[in-house]
C-alpha cells in the first residue's frame, strides 16, 4: 500500500467492437450474428495508476452501455481508493446510491452491468497497486476482509454474514494447499469453440478433434433451432470424442418449458452432462419443473441472471443443478463471489459462463478464488473457454492441458492492447472505416 491517499481522478469509456459475425463465431439459437464487443472502462488515479474493466456485449447496444457507465462516474470519481477497498461491499451499496439511476433497475440490466464494470475496475486497480493478480489478492485477504468485499444485501434469509464468515474461515487454514495446486495444475476448463451453431458438420468434427488434442475433457454444443440437426450434431460430437469426454448442450433460452423437457430427453441418449439455459432465465419455477422432469441431464443457468437475489431463488429452491455466473451480467467480482458463497452453502458447483470477449480472462480469477476460499472442491467444477480474441489483451488467459493456467501478472487480466483499441474502436477505428465492416452493424 502507498503511504499517501490515492484519489480516483477520471473515468474513461471506449466503445470496442470485433466483427465476429463475419465468421459466425459465437453464433447460437438466439444470437445468430454476434459482433463480440466491449464497453471498455478505465479508472485513473491522481498518482498515475489505472484500473481496467469492461462490459461484454454482442454489438449494437454497446454504445448504451458506454453511456450508462459515464452516467455513474460521479459515484466513483473523487473517491479515495483505500477507503473503497477497505470495504468493497459498502462501495457496491454506494453505487446504488443515485436514486434516479436506481429507478432504471434496480440492480438489473444496463445500469447494474455498468456498476459491475466499475467494481471490476476497482478490483483491477487494487490488485495492480498490490502487485498481485486479482485471484491471489482475494485469497490473501483475512476472512473478515474477504467478506467485507461482498454485497450481502437482501440475502439474510438464505445467507447471513455469520454464515459467509464461517464458510471462508473453514477453508482458510488449508488455502495454501489449493493455491499450490492451482499454480501447478491450473483450473479445469471446458471448450465451447467447436460447438457454435453456425458451424458446418465438418468444422464441428475437426474442432472437436482439436479440442481433444488440447487436453479438453469437456465440450459444449449449441442447440435449440432444429431437433434433427441437434441429434445429428450431437451424434457427430459423441462419435468424434468418444464416451469418456463430457458433452454439454446450451439452448440459450429458446424453448418453452415443456418443449425443453421433450427436446432434452430426446438428446439424453448422447449423455449430455447438462442443458444450459433451457428456457427464460427469469423463470424460476420453469427451471425447477425442467430439472425434475429430465432423465439424467442436469440443469444449468446463470449467464443472464440479473443479480444475486435471482440466484438466491434458483439455488435455495433447488431449481438448478449447476450455477453459472457471468462476469459482466452481475455487478462485478464482489457479487459473483456472493453467489459463489450461496452455491457453496447449498453444495452446488459453479461453472462460470465465459463465451465473450474478456470473459475468459475474468472468470479464471473467480474460479480460482471459489476453489481456494469458498468451495474448496473441484468435483463437477469447470470454467468455460473459447479460443478467440485473447490476442487483444496484454495478459491473456492461457490454457494448458485443458486447464486455465493460474495468472501471475498483477491485475484482473483485462487490460487491452493499445493497438487493438485503436483498430476496433467504433466507429472511428480502422476496422470499422471500410465498407466491408458496414454490414456487421447496420
Amino acid at each position: 500500500m502507498t503511504g499517501m491517499a490515492t484519489k480516483i481522478s477520471r473515468l474513461v469509456v471506449r466503445d470496442i467492437r470485433f466483427p465476429t459475425s463475419r465468421t459466425l463465431a459465437g453464433s447460437d439459437a438466439i444470437n445468430t450474428d454476434p459482433d463480440y464487443s466491449a464497453a471498455y472502462v478505465v479508472l485513473e488515479t491522481d498518482d498515475g495508476h489505472s484500473g481496467y474493466g469492461l462490459i461484454f456485449t454482442i454489438g449494437r447496444g454497446n454504445d448504451i452501455c458506454c453511456r450508462a457507465v459515464e452516467a455513474m462516474s460521479h459515484l466513483v470519481v473523487g473517491r479515495d481508493l483505500d477507503e473503497i477497498t477497505a470495504n468493497l461491499g459498502r462501495f457496491c451499496a454506494d453505487l446504488r446510491a443515485d436514486s434516479q439511476l436506481r429507478w432504471l433497475g434496480p440492480e438489473k440490466g444496463v445500469i447494474h452491468m455498468a456498476a459491475g464494470s466499475i467494481v471490476n475496475c476497482v478490483w483491477d486497480l487494487w490488485a495492480r497497486r498490490e502487485g498481485k493478480p486479482v485471484w491471489r489478492l482475494a485469497c490473501d485477504l483475512s476472512p473478515e476482509r474477504f467478506v467485507d468485499t461482498l454485497d450481502l444485501r437482501y440475502l439474510s434469509d438464505v445467507l447471513t454474514r455469520e454464515e459467509a464468515l464461517a464458510i471462508v474461515r473453514r477453508n482458510y487454514a488449508s488455502r495454501h494447499e489449493r493455491i499450490a495446486y492451482l499454480e501447478r495444475h491450473g483450473y479445469p476448463a471446458y471448450s465451447t469453440s467447436a460447438g457454435w451453431l453456425g458451424y458446418s458438420d465438418e468444422k464441428l468434427a475437426t474442432l472437436c478433434r482439436e479440442a481433444l488434442a488440447q487436453g479438453f475433457k469437456s465440450l459444449k454444443l449449441k442447440v435449440g433451432v432444429n431437433l434433427e440437426d441437434d441429434i445429428r450434431r450431437c451424434r457427430i460430437a459423441r462419435d468424434t470424442v468418444g464416451q469418456e469426454v463430457r458433452i454439454m448442450i446450451d439452448a440459450n433460452q429458446i424453448w418453452e418449458v415443456d418443449q425443453a423437457i421433450e427436446w432434452v430427453n430426446r438428446l439424453a441418449v448422447f449423455k449430455p452432462l447438462f442443458i444450459e439455459e433451457p428456457t427464460s432465465p427469469d423463470d424460476l419455477f420453469g427451471h425447477r419443473k425442467i430439472k425434475q422432469a429430465l432423465h439424467g441431464v442436469k440443469v444449468a443457468t446463470g449467464e443472464h441472471c440479473h443479480n444475486r437475489i435471482m440466484f438466491k431463488q434458483l439455488i435455495a429452491n433447488d431449481a438448478i443443478d449447476i450455477v453459472q455466473v457471468d462476469a459482466c451480467r452481475l455487478a462485478g467480482l464482489s457479487e459473483m463471489l456472493t453467489v459463489g458463497l450461496m452455491a457453496a452453502k447449498f453444495g452446488k458447483p459453479v461453472c462460470p459462463h465465459a463465451g465473450g470477449v474478456g470473459l475468459c480472462e475474468y472468470v479464471q480469477h473467480f474460479s480460482m478464488i471459489d476453489y481456494v476460499m469458498l468451495s474448496a472442491d473441484l468435483e463437477g467444477r469447470m470454467a468455460e473457454y473459447v479460443e478467440h480474441l485473447h490476442e487483444h489483451f496484454e495478459d491473456p488467459c492461457v490454457i494448458r492441458d485443458g486447464s486455465y493456467v493460474a495468472p501471475s501478472q498483477p491485475g484482473y487480466s483485462i487490460k487491452m492492447r493499445e493497438a487493438s483499441l485503436a483498430r476496433y474502436e467504433y466507429p472511428t477505428g480502422s476496422e470499422w472505416n471500410g465498407t466491408d465492416a458496414a454490414r456487421c452493424t447496420t
